[in-house]
This record gives C-alpha cells, sequence and structure tokens, in this order.
C-alpha cells in the first residue's frame, strides 16, 4: 500500500483516529507523518505503550479510592524496590514483581477498564500451558453440566459429573 499523502514511499504507519464518533484511517509513510506532526510509535518524542499506561494511571479520582478504603497513591510504595505509585504512573512500569502486590488495589480497576476483565483469557501456547488448559477444560465442564442439568439431561450430566471429578483429582496431584 503506498503513502495516501505523497503516494511515493509504501506506507508504513496505519492507524485509526476516532474523534467524536468519527473514525478516520490513515496510511502514510514515515516521512510524511513527521510533516504532518502525527507521532510514530518507536521513535524518540512519539507516542509509547508507556505513554499510554501512564495516561491511564493518572486516571484515579481520589474521592472513589478514598471511600472504597484504598490507600492514597501518594503513600503508596513498594517495600522491595521503593517504586512510588507516582513513579510508577510516570514510567507505566513496574520496578520488580512485589510491585503487584503493593499496588494491587489499583491495578484491579485500571485491568479492568484498559482489558475488561483481570484475568487473561487469551492463547496460551501447548507446551507451556498444561495446567490453563486443563483448568479452562474443567471450566467447560462445569458450564456444560449446568446446561444439561437445567435441561433435564441427566445421563449426560453424570458423565460429565465423572469427567469433572477426574480433572479435578489430576489438577490437584499436580
Amino acid at each position: 500500500m503506498q503513502c495516501q499523502e505523497c503516494g511515493k514511499r509504501p506506507a508504513t504507519l496505519h492507524f485509526t483516529k476516532i474523534v467524536n464518533g468519527e473514525k478516520t484511517e490513515f496510511h502514510i509513510c514515515e516521512a510524511c507523518a513527521r510533516e504532518k506532526g502525527e507521532l510514530i510509535p518507536g521513535t524518540a518524542g512519539g507516542f509509547s505503550i508507556h505513554s499510554l499506561l501512564s495516561g491511564l494511571l493518572d486516571f484515579s479520582p481520589a474521592t472513589s479510592s478514598q471511600a472504597s478504603g484504598v490507600k492514597p497513591a501518594e503513600n503508596l510504595h513498594c517495600e522491595k524496590c521503593g517504586l512510588t505509585y507516582s513513579q510508577f504512573s510516570k514510567l507505566g512500569r513496574f520496578g520488580c514483581s512485589s510491585c503487584y502486590k503493593y499496588f494491587n488495589d489499583r491495578l484491579d480497576p485500571l485491568l479492568r477498564r484498559v482489558h475488561g476483565n483481570t484475568t487473561h483469557v487469551g492463547k496460551v501456547p501447548r507446551r507451556v500451558g498444561g495446567h490453563i488448559h486443563m483448568k479452562r477444560k474443567l471450566d467447560d465442564l462445569r458450564r456444560e453440566l449446568q446446561y444439561r442439568v437445567l435441561h433435564e439431561q441427566f445421563e449426560e450430566a453424570a458423565a460429565l459429573r465423572d469427567q469433572i471429578r477426574e480433572l479435578e483429582k489430576n489438577i490437584s496431584a499436580e
């Protein structure tokens, strides 16, 4: 695809802007993007995922957090690495693995806002996700069991119950 601005170079940036419900797609080359003043991912001064996260992290209404018993952001810090929540907000990344524990109260609402959930339900590689695959299969079987019971298909439900018990044994044995 050629750049829709100059028509000479191949388009390397493809992005969509939605402003006031109006969707506009751009397919432009890097040179035209610089001329137009659009932000280029991965370049100095460009838009980065850290900028996105820091923008999202700054959105924390103080009144709702105080009302819900969550510590104010300025008092939060990781006891292992010393990173404060305000530093995390600016950087968009943690200092260590313990930061998840210390900023947990603030992360769940953020993850729900960004991803819609706090549990990863995407693809998992087969060679490393054996336990996750078994838990997902267990959840599927439980849903199927509820469906069968609801529709009074008790023989199928009994078979599913046995499969669930067997799978639960395997999971607890690991």
